[in-house]
C-alpha cells in the first residue's frame, strides 16, 4: 500500500480520495487483470465504471461535465493504477489527450468530446509515433492536405495506446511539409471516418492489457474545423504538453518501483532457505536497504516536481530528468525484486513477473532515457 502520511502535498481530502480510488480498483480492476492480459484489451465497461466513479479527466471544468480538480488528483489515480499492477490506458486520456482539448480545442470541440471523455463513453488516443519517426517528432511524414473545407489525411502510425478502443484520435500530421516542424498540426479524426483503419493489436513484451495498435489513414477526409488549435502550431502544442506527460510517467514509475520493493520484502520475509528466511541474509537486507534509500529520495523528488507543476513552473528539462530518474529506478527495483524472488520471480503466477515486463517500456515511450539525457544536457 502506498504511504501518503509523509507527503505534505496531499491533504486529508486527497487522502480520502486515494482510499476511494484504491477500493474501486480492488473491486473493478484487480479481479479482471488476468483476463485483460489474455485478451489484450481493457473492457469498455471498466472505462464507464471509472467515469461513474469520477476517475477520468478530473481536471476537466465543470461546464463540460468534469470536477475541475488540480493535477494532484490525476497523480493519485495514476499511482494507484500502477501500484495495482495495471497498464490500462485511462491515464493517457486523463493526463495527456484531455488537456490538448481543454487547452487548444474550440468551444464546439470541447462540448462535443469532453463530457464523453469524463464519463468513459468516449475513449481517445494520440497518434504521434510512425514506423520511421519515434522520439524525433520532427520526422513525422503523415500529411493533412487541404481540399476545400476539408483535410485529406494520408499516412500511418504505430505503437498507439488505446488504438483498438479509441473513438477519436488526435493525429499529428504535416499540414505544410515544406516548413518541417513549423508545418505540423493536430487534427481530430473520428474512428468511423472512411479511409481510417486499425491494424493489429500489437504483440508486446509487457503491458499486454493495454491495446497498442497500428493505425492507417488513406484519403481520410475530415472538416477543417477538426484542427485542434491553430493550423501549423501543433509542434509547439506538443512541446507545451510534454512536461506533464513525462511527469505522469515518472509518477507511475515511482509507484511501480514501490510496489516491486514491497513485493520483494513480503516474499523474502516468507521464503525460507538454509534454516532462515531469505530476508535474514545480510545480502538481502543490504540490497533492500539501498533500494529503500533510493525510494525515499524518489518520493521527495516526485513531490517536488508535482508542486512545481501545480505552479506551472516545471520545466521541460526538469520533467525529462524526472522521467529519466524514476523510470530507471523502477527498472532497478523490478529487476532487483525479481532476483530476490529467485526462480519464483520468473513464474507468471507471481506479480513481480508482470511488473518486470511492464516496467521495461517506461524507459522508452514518452521519450527514451537517451533522449531525456539529451534534453537535460541542453539545459546545462
Amino acid at each position: 500500500m502506498l504511504d501518503t502520511a509523509n507527503r505534505p502535498i496531499f491533504d486529508e481530502e486527497l487522502n480520502l480520495f486515494r482510499d476511494q480510488v484504491r477500493k474501486f480498483f480492488a473491486q473493478a480492476l484487480t479481479p479482471n487483470l488476468d483476463r485483460w492480459e489474455e485478451e489484450g484489451v481493457v473492457d469498455r465497461e471498466f472505462w464507464r465504471a471509472c467515469g461513474e466513479a469520477g476517475l477520468l479527466c478530473p481536471q476537466t471544468p465543470a461546464e463540460y461535465g468534469g470536477l475541475g480538480l488540480d493535477y494532484r488528483y490525476n497523480t493519485v489515480i495514476g499511482e494507484e493504477l500502477t501500484y495495482a499492477g495495471s497498464s490500462a490506458g485511462i491515464t493517457l486520456q486523463s493526463d495527456i489527450t484531455v488537456d490538448y482539448i481543454i487547452n487548444y480545442g474550440s468551444e464546439e470541440q470541447k462540448k462535443k468530446w469532453l463530457p464523453g471523455m469524463v464519463s468513459g463513453e468516449v475513449i481517445t488516443a494520440i497518434a504521434m509515433t510512425e514506423p520511421g519517426a519515434g522520439s524525433d517528432l520532427q520526422g513525422v511524414r503523415t500529411t493533412a492536405r487541404r481540399d476545400g473545407n476539408h483535410y485529406v489525411i494520408n499516412g500511418s502510425k504505430t505503437y498507439i495506446t488505446n488504438g483498438q478502443n479509441a473513438d477519436v484520435i488526435i493525429v499529428v500530421a504535416k499540414t505544410d511539409p515544406e516548413k518541417g516542424a513549423k508545418g505540423t498540426s493536430l487534427i481530430l479524426v473520428e474512428a468511423d471516418r472512411a479511409g481510417f483503419k486499425r491494424g493489429r493489436n500489437l504483440d508486446k513484451i509487457g503491458q499486454n492489457s493495454a491495446d497498442t495498435s497500428e493505425l492507417f489513414f488513406e484519403d481520410v477526409r475530415v472538416p477543417i474545423t477538426n484542427c485542434l488549435g491553430e493550423e501549423n502550431r501543433g509542434f509547439g502544442y506538443l512541446m507545451n504538453q510534454l512536461p506533464q506527460e513525462r511527469l505522469q510517467i515518472a509518477s507511475s514509475a515511482q509507484a511501480g518501483a514501490q510496489r516491486a520493493f514491497d513485493e520483494a520484502v513480503k516474499f523474502t520475509k516468507e521464503r525460507k532457505a538454509f534454516g532462515q528466511t531469505v530476508f535474514d541474509f545480510q545480502n538481502t537486507r543490504f540490497t533492500l536497504a539501498a533500494l529503500k534509500a533510493k525510494l525515499q529520495a524518489g518520493w521527495a523528488h516526485l513531490d517536488w516536481c508535482i508542486a512545481r507543476h501545480l505552479k506551472k513552473e516545471l520545466t521541460a528539462a526538469e520533467a525529462s530528468a524526472a522521467k529519466l530518474f524514476h523510470t530507471e529506478l523502477q527498472w532497478e527495483a523490478c529487476d532487483t525484486a525479481l532476483q530476490l524472488h529467485g526462480g519464483a520471480g520468473y513464474m507468471n503466477e507471481y506479480p513481480i513477473a508482470r511488473m518486470w515486463r511492464d516496467a521495461r517500456v517506461q524507459r522508452i515511450y514518452g521519450g527514451t532515457s537517451e533522449i531525456m539525457k539529451e534534453v537535460v544536457a541542453r539545459s546545462i
